[in-house]
């Protein structure tokens, strides 16, 4: 009993990663919307900000507070989310190719 409660223990984050976690998403969070309401950039370099920051901010949500480094078993949950991107990066540039490319629309 003491060993599963130990080892549900190991993969609870301490009020210190929480915190910059936390404070790492807040200024992932604003930075975009600063951009987009304030019209500071323009075009691909907009684009290009965006989804820089919506990457950190998914490294940071599985970093800090899924606590993904912290696995100690084999990694399936990594596996799977690994699939997982793979399938979201397909569906997502795949999209963006067909609105960038789409001469019907044009």
């Amino acid at each position: 009993m003491e060993s599963v409660h130990t080892e549900q223990e190991s993969h609870v984050g301490s009020f210190y990663s929480y915190t910059i976690g936390f404070i790492c998403s807040i200024v992932l969070t604003v930075i975009p919307v600063a951009i987009v309401l304030g019209g500071w950039l323009e075009g691909m370099t907009r684009a290009v900000v965006l989804m820089v920051a919506g990457v950190l901010q998914l490294l940071v949500q599985l970093l800090f507070f899924m606590h993904l480094r912290e696995e100690g078993k084999p990694r399936y949950n990594l596996i799977s989310l690994i699939l997982g991107l793979v399938i979201l990066i397909v569906i997502v540039a795949g999209s963006m190719w067909i609105m960038m490319f789409n001469m019907v629309a044009q």
